[in-house]
């Protein structure tokens, strides 16, 4: 099996000025597909053949010696997942049901908006906030350098990555500015209200 680095799902320029065509020049030519070579290296014993990401994570994960592998693997998946939590002209309103439920178990959409990006910028180094349906309700986890929500159990909804290279280019120092910004400007609430009605269902 060989892993191919995804197209973005929009121009390399579409999501300006909130994140530019450098920074995903930078962030998905060249970290993203660095991931993906390496994890391609890792994997080409037979064993690998008709295994998915998804396994060789959670497989890899509950192995100390298997660390490398869970790093680009891990990344790989998390990517692949980030590029698609954005659009041209995202934020905006967030649709009915997924508003609801964010309300019900947030009390607001604005205390949402706050523990969301409470938890990214408080990530110690690198690393990922993350909105998951944890079996039963919403919940909002942070995870440090390759770790995902796939191996706790839980059920990703949005992710916002926190690594520098994500926002460096554009936003410098400071990340408060960079998840307020993708919040207000850069989510597919579409996208992220039909995954959670798929895990609620």
């Amino acid at each position: 099996m060989m892993f191919q680095l995804p197209e973005l799902p929009y121009a390399m320029d579409a999501l300006a000025p909130y994140m530019s065509a450098e920074t995903l020049e930078y962030h998905h030519g060249k970290h993203h597909k660095a991931y993906v070579d390496k994890l391609n290296e890792l994997t080409t014993g037979e064993e690998f053949k008709v295994v998915s990401l998804e396994d060789i994570i959670r497989r890899s994960a509950q192995d100390q010696t298997q660390k490398v592998l869970f790093n680009q693997a891990g990344q790989h998946w998390n990517h692949s997942f980030f590029w698609k939590n954005m659009k041209a002209k995202g934020g905006g309103a967030i649709p009915g049901s997924l508003e609801k439920q964010l309300i019900a178990d947030f009390g607001s959409l604005d205390q949402f908006k706050n523990d969301f990006k409470s938890a990214c910028v408080s990530q110690f180094g690198s690393g990922w906030g993350w909105l998951v349906h944890d079996g039963e309700k919403l919940a909002i986890t942070k995870t440090a350098n390759a770790d995902t929500p796939l191996v706790h159990g839980h059920t990703a909804l949005l992710t916002c990555d926190v690594w520098e290279h994500a926002y460096y280019i554009d936003y410098r120092n400071m990340r408060p500015k960079y998840v307020e910004a993708f919040l207000a400007d850069l989510v597919d609430w579409e996208r992220v209200a039909d995954l959670y009605e798929q895990a609620a269902s």
